[in-house]
Formats: structure tokens, C-alpha cells, sequence
């Protein structure tokens, strides 16, 4: 049977997400399955990444947990690739930069309203300091703890 793009789109569109995205799970590579050994916690920060140490890029995050990140970033990257990553996210009175490497595990297409689209990608934890590590689990400690916002 053939399918127009359109029709496959619309056959294989699951749900939108909180930003209006359309999730298409069809479209998810993935390096194996993963067992999460940490619960993952809604995060929206902004990220800068880079593949060449060099030049650092803009990003955000979705999601974020001990052992990585669900980065949302404009270009593809392939699986298995090391990024280097600066997080700024704020904790407490202060803005917290923990600098570290990463490797991407899986990578999907995320379609939002606009018809425009990011790379909504998980990563991997490889080289993190002790003390950034500590940071950045205190910083999600703080928002498992925090309540949510008044309507």
C-alpha cells in the first residue's frame, strides 16, 4: 500500500507534547534499549553544546536525570558521538555552569506547530567532575522538591 508523507505523518503522529510538538516515535533511532537506572525530571534549561570543542551552540533541555540529559538541538548528530556540554541552571541564589562531556544515545525528530523541527536528543553522562556531579544533583533534588506553580 502507498502512503502519501502526509498520510504517513498522519498515521504515525502519536500525541502532542507540552510545547505543541508532535511526537513521531517512527522516526527514533536508538543505540539499544535503555533500562533507566534514573528517574528522568522535566527540565527546561538552556545548554550550549559543541562536536568540536571549538565552537559552542545553543540548546535546551526537556528532561534531565543522574545519568544524562533530553536535549532539543537544531541539527542532527549521530549516535554514538561525543558533545561537549555547558549547562547553566540556576540553584538557589546563583547560576550554576557545570561543563561536561556527553555521549548521544538516541536521536528523534520532534515537529512542532510551526512545521519547524529540532533533534530531541539523549545523551549520556562520560566525563563529569565530582564536584560539577554534586551540583547538578542538587539541582535536581531541588526541583523533585519544589511545588509546582500556583494557577
Amino acid at each position: 500500500m502507498n502512503f502519501s508523507l502526509a498520510q504517513f505523518l498522519l498515521l504515525n503522529t502519536v500525541k502532542s507534547d507540552q510545547m505543541g510538538a508532535m511526537k513521531m516515535p517512527f522516526m527514533e533511532e536508538t543505540v539499544s534499549s535503555e533500562k533507566r537506572k534514573y528517574p528522568r525530571v522535566s527540565a527546561n534549561f538552556p545548554v550550549k553544546y559543541s562536536t568540536t570543542d571549538s565552537f559552542f551552540k545553543s540548546a535546551r533541555t526537556a528532561n534531565a536525570s543522574e545519568g544524562g540529559l533530553l536535549v532539543c538541538l537544531p541539527e542532527k548528530v549521530h549516535i554514538g558521538q561525543q558533545l561537549a556540554l555547558k549547562l547553566f541552571f540556576p540553584s538557589r541564589s546563583e547560576l550554576n555552569i557545570v561543563e561536561t562531556v556527553v555521549q548521544v544515545m538516541w536521536m528523534g525528530i520532534r515537529l512542532r506547530k510551526n512545521w519547524t523541527w529540532d533533534y530531541r536528543t539523549g545523551v549520556k553522562f562520560e566525563d563529569i567532575s565530582t564536584k560539577d556531579m554534586t551540583t547538578f544533583k542538587n539541582f535536581l533534588t531541588d526541583l523533585v522538591q519544589k511545588p509546582p506553580p500556583a494557577s
